[in-house]
């Protein structure tokens, strides 16, 4: 019997006709070899078809392409960008999305019953209530090509459409995300967000990070919006990692006169002074921040070079270590902390003035440019307000003179703007914050110590003086707890200073504090941590 179809039936320039229609879906070579296996099958005769058995001979494994299913789903997913053969198309709000209800149905649970036993299965359009569109069209897409780019932006639409969808791997991957990203400052949102949408894997390591790290949640924005019931829920946790509420003063180096080594701790509770390990060399003139709860030292000046170098204290095992060095060397510079990272602002590299700024992130391990500023200032003070960062006055070197002028700057935007100047030209000022109030304390305009201290509001953009010091300072440093304003050592412009005054807002006053360090210091880093467990004394070497 002939295999062949009539002429009448199968027109002389079909193969033809099908060869180009396939060639829009990039098979150049499909067509010809369809013809010549179909050519070569009826050319076989019949007993070349036979199977002749064979023995002692090990059967093959079937073949396996591992690309068939890929470029398989390449074509669909053409096809589905060009309304080929769709049955279907999917609505949310404004946007409507052609795609084939046989994929949907073969990867999504939720598809798969709608398109097998519901109503929907006979419906070409169907309207999705409460999907976002952008999180539909991400979804579709990955139903296609099996990838999706989680993201800050999307991953709070993204998971829950995969969730309604039951896009298991989506979800899963939006988990993973988030739990990345968990902090202090944003982990009592993710917990409520894993609780709403039953991601409970997510919500586990959520709340075992609240509990690790609750005394840096109860300091951040998202626990002041707790409801009573919220907040009673969570202190009853007998898991929590509360920290000790004693603080101690850790005061760093410094020059005296001569660029030292030694590390004190004051004592809040005792009100006593002790000596911790000293740092790794001589240095004064550094910035010193808390990370994480470790002390970075950063930058300085060691008595003959200014160095990049930044070294880490842990005062748990009363120890430093060095991590990764700056890009630039800077002495006189101003340090911060801003969105988990520690910002190096300025300073003096040995020859000129910096107008540079740089930033370590500790996930990464390493420091990197920022924008620079308007102006080159070294012996410059810093602080942060609202998640911006403000560089205080300072010594341009340019044109030989102290500076009022003030810049601040946005890590969104990575530019930095001028605010308000100061009433009076301070290079060496001290700078604290206060219920989001920034100070600018002391400092020198030429010969002249001040002891007067100006109050900027970010708000009004404007500084206003408060009470004067009781002494004349420049180089101390300054740092606040429990509301008050710590100003500690520096020097009048004779002799570095041991003393160390306290300012209460309330009542715009200041005092002296009882205890005195056991040294006069100049250019010393001070930071506030929480109490270690007991030292031992070590002797203290100038």
């Amino acid at each position: 019997m002939k295999r062949f179809a009539c002429k009448k039936c199968v027109p002389n320039n079909f193969s033809v006709k099908f060869s180009q229609y396939l060639t829009q879906f990039d098979y150049p070579l499909f067509s010809s070899c369809l013809l010549l296996r179909y050519a070569s099958q009826n050319s076989l005769d019949e007993s070349s078809q036979k199977q002749v058995p064979r023995t002692g001979v090990k059967e093959r494994p079937p073949y396996r392409s591992h690309v068939h299913t890929h470029k398989a789903f390449e074509v669909l997913n053409m096809m589905r960008k060009q309304h080929l053969l769709c049955d279907v198309r999917l609505v949310a709000e404004t946007v409507e999305i052609f795609a084939h209800k046989m994929v949907l149905a073969a990867c999504s649970p939720y598809f798969h019953a709608m398109f097998t036993s519901f109503e929907e299965s006979r419906q070409e359009r169907i309207v999705l209530q409460g999907v976002d569109p952008y999180a539909l069209q991400l979804l579709i897409e990955y139903v296609y090509t099996a990838e999706v780019h989680v993201t800050e932006d999307n991953v709070q639409v993204l998971l829950p459409a995969a969730n309604l969808l039951q896009l298991a791997d989506v979800r899963d991957a939006c988990c993973d995300f988030l739990q990345s990203q968990l902090h202090p400052s944003n982990c009592l949102g993710i917990r409520a967000f894993a609780d709403l949408h039953s991601c409970l894997d997510l919500l586990g390591n959520a709340e075992a990070f609240i509990e690790q790290h609750f005394s840096e949640v109860v300091e951040g924005e998202e626990f002041l919006s707790l409801s009573h019931h919220q907040v009673c829920k969570l202190i009853c946790s007998d898991r929590l990692a509360v920290k000790s509420e004693e603080k101690v003063m850790l005061v760093v180096g410094g020059q005296a006169p001569k660029a030292i080594r030694s590390v004190e701790c004051f004592d809040f509770a005792a009100e006593t002074w002790t000596s911790v390990a000293e740092m790794p060399g001589r240095r004064c003139r550094a910035g010193l921040v808390v990370l994480n709860g470790q002390v970075y030292a950063v930058g300085g000046f060691n008595g003959s070079l200014r160095v990049r170098t930044v070294d880490v204290y842990d005062a748990a095992t009363d120890q430093w270590t060095t991590t990764c060095s700056m890009e630039a060397r800077r002495s006189t510079l101003g340090v911060a902390v801003l969105n988990n990272c520690v910002y190096a602002v300025g300073g003096f590299d040995g020859s000129t003035g910096l107008n540079s700024a740089e930033m370590f992130d500790p996930r990464k391990q390493e420091w990197r440019m920022i924008a620079s500023m308007a102006t080159r200032r070294s012996s410059v003070g810093v602080g942060v307000v609202n998640n911006l960062l403000y560089a205080v006055g300072g010594y341009d070197g340019a044109s030989r003179q102290c500076l009022s002028s003030v810049e601040c700057y946005c890590p969104e935007t990575d530019k930095w703007r001028s605010v308000a100047d100061m009433a009076f030209r301070r290079s060496g000022a001290g700078v604290g914050v206060l219920d989001g109030i920034l100070y600018a304390v002391g400092g020198h305009d030429g010969p002249l110590v001040r002891k007067s201290v100006e109050a900027y509001d970010p708000e009004m953009n404007k500084w206003t003086p408060v009470a004067d010091m009781a002494l004349c300072r420049r180089n101390a440093g300054v740092v606040a707890l429990k509301g008050q304003l710590y100003v500690v050592g520096g020097d009048d412009g004779t002799s570095n200073l041991s003393s160390v005054e306290v300012y209460n807002p309330k009542t715009n006053t200041w005092s002296m504090l009882g205890s005195s360090m056991s040294i006069g210091r100049s250019y010393a880093g001070v930071v506030i941590i929480d109490k270690p467990p007991p030292l031992a004394p070590t002797s203290t070497a100038n």
